[in-house]
C-alpha cells in the first residue's frame, strides 16, 4: 500500500508541470509523509455542476495545473465531439493564487485541441465572462474562481454556450471526458495562438448594465462598498459612474484584489465579521446603503441602516434583498417569470402570484435558474440575484448593485427606506423571517451521517410545529429532477437540509411564516418568527446529531 502510493506519487511528479506544486510533492516523498500523499491520491476531485473547487496543492484530490490541463483536455474532447471544432472557448478569471496560470494553461490546452480561445484582459468579476460568451458567440466558457471560499481554495466553473453553468448530463459527460485523458505529454499546449481579449468587451458588458434601470429614474443613493479583497472595485464604480449614481465611497482596506484575503476569516459577506470594515467606513460617511460584492463579484450584499441594532448597520438577509427587488420590478411594470430556488423564501411566489406573473421553483444554484423558460427575474437566498437574464444567464453581483441602488433611490425621493418597504411586504403577504442551520465540518462522513440519521428518523415536529409533509429529495418530485435533500413542511414553516455542493458544510434552510393584522403587530409578529426559527433550529440539530 506504501510501495504504491509513493509509486504513484512519482508518477504524478514527472508529469507535473508547476515548480511549485513539484517542489511540494518531491518534499512530501521525500519525508515519506504517507498520510498526506494517502490525503491527496485518495482518488481525484470529480467534476460535477459546480465544475471544481478544492484546495491548492500537489495531487489529483487538489486544484493544480495538472488537474486543470486535464479538465480542460476533457472539455476540449467533449466540445469536439458535439460538432464544436473550431468554435470558441472564453476564459475568464479571479484574483485567487494560480488563477492566471489555470487561465492560461485552459487557452493552450484549447487551442491545441483546435478550438479557439480568447482571454479576458485581467481578472474580473464572473459575470463579465457569463456576458462574454452570448456576446462573442462563444461555444463555451471557463471561469477560474473559488468564489466565496477560503484563500488556498480554487476552482473551474464551465458555460456552455447558452451563457448557462452546465447542468446534467452534460457535467457527467464532461467527467467521463476528463477521466480518458491519458498521460499529460499527450495534450497538445502551443505556446500561444489564442488571442487576449481587450477592453472593449467590459466596456461592452458595461453598456449592458444600464438596461437594469429604469429611464430617468433617480440616482442619489449614496453608497459603502466593499470588494471582499476581489475583482469587483473596478467594474462596479464604472457601473456606478455611468449610470449617475455618487461615487461609492470605498472600504479602503478590502478595495484591492488580494487572494490572501487578510481582514476577513471567509471572504464572504454572510460570514461572522466579514463585514466589520464596511459597517466601520459606514459609521464615518454615513450613505444611505452598504454594498458588499463576493470576491468574483457574482454575489451583492446589502446592508441598512437600523440604530436599534448594535452598531447601527443591518446586513439584510438574501431572501429580503430577494423580495426587495422583486417587489421594485413588479412597480416598474416588469413581465415574465419570476423564479428561485427551493432553499429560497416562499414570498418570491406571493409577490409574483398578487401581481399576475409567472412564478417557478428550481433545484440550487443558477445553473437551473437561468434556464427557467420567460425568466425575468431570478434569485437565491446566498446574496445571488439575475436581474438582467438576456444579457447574464447567472448570478450578477454589479447589475444587482444597480438596482438596489436605484430602488434605495426611488424610496428616498417619497422619505421611505428599504426597511419600510420590507414592512410593507409583510403586511401584503405575511411576515416571512427565514434562517440558516449551517454546519462546516472537516469529515465528510458527519454529513452523510446526519442526512442518513434524518432519512431513517424523520422529525415529527420542530418548535412545537407539526411536520405536515416530509420529501425526499434525492427520489425527484414531479417539478424537480433528483438531489440530495429533505423537504419538510410544517404549519407555517418549511425546512431543507442539503449538503453543499461547494462547501464542506451541511446546510439546513428554515422558514417561517406569520400573520400580521397591523402595522401595530409587526413587531410581535418579528419576535414569534425569531422565537419559532430557534426552535426549529434547536430541535433540527438535535434530530440530525450534528
Amino acid at each position: 500500500m506504501q510501495h504504491d502510493l509513493i509509486a504513484q506519487a512519482r508518477t504524478w511528479l514527472a508529469e507535473d508541470p508547476d515548480p511549485e506544486t513539484r517542489e511540494e510533492l518531491a518534499a512530501l516523498i521525500e519525508a515519506g509523509d504517507t498520510q498526506e500523499l494517502a490525503a491527496r491520491f485518495a482518488g481525484t476531485l470529480q467534476f460535477g455542476t459546480a465544475g471544481l473547487r478544492g484546495e491548492l496543492g500537489a495531487g489529483p484530490l487538489r486544484m493544480n495545473r495538472s488537474v486543470v490541463i486535464r479538465a480542460a483536455a476533457g472539455l476540449a474532447a467533449y466540445l469536439k465531439a458535439r460538432g464544436r471544432e473550431g468554435g470558441l472557448v472564453v476564459i475568464g478569471y479571479d484574483a485567487r493564487y494560480k488563477s492566471a496560470d489555470f487561465a492560461r494553461d485552459t487557452a493552450a490546452v484549447m487551442t491545441g485541441a483546435g478550438l479557439r480561445a480568447a482571454v479576458l484582459p485581467r481578472p474580473l468579476p464572473t459575470p463579465v465572462l457569463a456576458y462574454a460568451i452570448r456576446h462573442l458567440g462563444a461555444v463555451a466558457g471557463v471561469e477560474v474562481t473559488a468564489s466565496h471560499n477560503p484563500p488556498r481554495d480554487n476552482g473551474y466553473k464551465v458555460y456552455l454556450g447558452d451563457g448557462s453553468q452546465i447542468v446534467p448530463p452534460a457535467d457527467g459527460e464532461i467527467a467521463a471526458a476528463i477521466a480518458a485523458v491519458g498521460p499529460l505529454a499527450g495534450v497538445v499546449r502551443p505556446e500561444d495562438g489564442w488571442e487576449t481579449l481587450g477592453e472593449e468587451v467590459l466596456d461592452a458588458y458595461l453598456a449592458r448594465t444600464d438596461a437594469v434601470l429604469a429611464a430617468g429614474s433617480p440616482r442619489t443613493a449614496r453608497t459603502v462598498h466593499t470588494a471582499m479583497h476581489g475583482v469587483g472595485t473596478s467594474v462596479l464604480t464604472a457601473a456606478f459612474d455611468r449610470a449617475g449614481f455618487p461615487a461609492p465611497v470605498l472600504v479602503a482596506e478590502q478595495a484591492e484584489p488580494d487572494p490572501a484575503f487578510p481582514t476577513v476569516a471567509f471572504p464572504n459577506p454572510e460570514e461572522p465579521g466579514a463585514m466589520d470594515l464596511a459597517f466601520a467606513t459606514a459609521r464615518r460617511a454615513a450613505p444611505d446603503l452598504v454594498i458588499a460584492n463576493d470576491p468574483d463579484a457574482d454575489r451583492c450584499a446589502v446592508a441598512v441602516p437600523d440604530p436599534s441594532v448594535e452598531g447601527g448597520w443591518r446586513m439584510l438577509r438574501g431572501d429580503e434583498v430577494g423580495a426587495l427587488l422583486a417587489a421594485h420590478l413588479v412597480e416598474r411594470g416588469a413581465s415574465g417569470v419570476f423564479a428561485e430556488s427551493i432553499v429560497s423564501s416562499s414570498l418570491l411566489g406571493r409577490i409574483a402570484e398578487k401581481a399576475g406573473l409567472g412564478y417557478e421553483e428550481t433545484l440550487t444554484g443558477f445553473k437551473w435558474i437561468a434556464r427557467v423558460e420567460g425568466l425575468r427575474y431570478g434569485y437565491e437566498e446566498a446574496l445571488g440575484y439575475c436581474v438582467d437574464p438576456e444579457g447574464v444567464r447567472d448570478k450578477d453581483g454589479i447589475t444587482a448593485a444597480l438596482l438596489v441602488a436605484e430602488l434605495a433611490s426611488v424610496l428616498k425621493e417619497r422619505g421611505r427606506t428599504l426597511l419600510d418597504l420590507l414592512d410593507d411586504l409583510a403586511l401584503a403577504h405575511g411576515l416571512h423571517a427565514t434562517d440558516q442551520l449551517s454546519v462546516r465540518v472537516e469529515d465528510l462522513s458527519v454529513i452523510a451521517d446526519a442526512m442518513a440519521r434524518l432519512r431513517e428518523q424523520p422529525p415529527t415536529a420542530l418548535a412545537g410545529l407539526a411536520v405536515t409533509s416530509a420529501e425526499d429529495l434525492s427520489r425527484g418530485t414531479d417539478r424537480l429532477p433528483p438531489t440530495d435533500g429533505l423537504r419538510y413542511h410544517l404549519e407555517g414553516a418549511r425546512v431543507i437540509v442539503r449538503p453543499s455542493g461547494t462547501e464542506p458544510k451541511l446546510k439546513c434552510y428554515l422558514e417561517v411564516v406569520v400573520p400580521v393584522a397591523d402595522a401595530a403587530g409587526l413587531p410581535a409578529a418579528r419576535a414569534r418568527g425569531a422565537e419559532l426559527l430557534a426552535g426549529i433550529k434547536r430541535d433540527l440539530a438535535a434530530a440530525a446529531g450534528i
